[in-house]
């Protein structure tokens, strides 16, 4: 019995050993002292009151022992108990010390839900983060990223994993299971082929592990687009593809970069969004439906019905409930 106990202690963390023998020992020197001194120290709760003193090395002085056996204890105790209580303090401030570098270096699981994982760490996905923190996103934000050595938000509200998104094992640190957004970024240190098929395998990954969460992807080929909608993408972001039309846009009007990238960055004031059908538009035509929303400052230059997005639809286009609206809102 007792051997079972004494390995079943040893499994303990240091910090609680040390904790619990620290107050064995108070315990006991504090009822010795009482059966040694019982005139100077009338009760074992005052001996353990006079053992917390002495090992704390405070010694107000209001009990103390008067003969030589109780002072032969009391060194024993000043020996045995101070050296315990400091133990457990430095234990206590090394493991402090170990917690805060582990959640530093990106070794501790994230137990929050409703959060927005984000996968990579890159020049995208550092804006993103920036913007997220920027406006007040109440959802708590993880990154998870393999190329990092330590959190690069140690002072905001970002918890780091570090680790290969396409395991399991790092995925359910993220607590992944409880997310509500998880967008993967693409590594464009490989080729765009080889980025792709990692997206995608991470992608697999973590619908394998939570089928319902929303998962937007990068994908940098055209070729892949269908494999990442068939992986169970809910958005595809086609990065080359995006970029070359702002180019060409730039090309055919000059300054339409700057333009296209302003309505889409949602620190500005204005910007692209789209905004669920309300039960008393559904009938409405475009434009009647257009006149409405500019009393609120939204310009109505758009429909989305399921995959297919329309710009600029007829003005006599009825509105239905399956219809979303893209609207350019302050």
């Amino acid at each position: 019995m007792f051997q079972q106990f004494y390995y079943r202690f040893l499994r303990w963390p240091v910090i609680l050993r040390v904790l619990l023998l620290a107050i064995s020992v108070i315990i006991f020197f504090g009822a010795a002292i009482h059966f040694i001194e019982p005139k100077s120290f009338p009760s074992i709760f005052v001996g353990i009151w006079w053992a917390v003193i002495t090992t704390a090395t405070v010694g107000y002085g209001d009990v103390y022992p008067v003969t030589i056996k109780g002072r032969l204890l009391g060194i024993l105790l000043v020996f045995v108990g101070a050296g315990l209580v400091s133990a457990y303090f430095a234990s206590l401030a090394a493991s402090t010390i170990r917690l805060q570098n582990s959640h530093i270096k990106g070794k501790t699981m994230f137990n929050g839900k409703n959060h927005i994982i984000i996968i990579g760490w890159n020049g995208r996905s550092k804006s993103v983060i920036q913007q997220l923190l920027q406006t007040h996103n109440q959802h708590p934000i993880v990154l998870i990223d393999d190329t990092l050595d330590q959190n690069p938000y140690l002072n905001r509200q970002v918890h780091f994993i570090r680790g290969k998104p396409y395991i399991d094992e790092v995925l359910k640190k993220a607590n992944i299971a409880y997310a509500d957004f998880v967008l993967i970024t693409s590594d464009q240190h490989k080729t765009e082929i080889h980025a792709d098929m990692g997206t995608i395998l991470t992608l697999l990954a973590v619908k394998g592990i939570n089928p319902d969460v929303y998962c937007t992807v990068e994908i940098l080929t055209i070729e892949n687009f269908l494999n990442a909608k068939r992986g169970g993408a809910n958005e595809v972001v086609q990065t080359n593809m995006q970029t070359s039309y702002v180019m060409m846009n730039s090309i055919l009007s000059h300054g339409m970069s700057e333009t296209i990238l302003s309505m889409m960055d949602h620190l500005n004031d204005n910007h692209l969004t789209f905004i669920p059908i309300k039960p008393e538009w559904v009938g409405l035509t475009f434009q009647a439906l257009g006149n409405l929303l500019q009393e609120d400052r939204k310009l109505l230059i758009g429909l989305k019905t399921g995959e297919d997005t329309m710009i600029n639809p007829p003005l006599n286009r009825k509105i239905t409930n399956d219809d979303e609206l893209l609207v350019i809102s302050k």
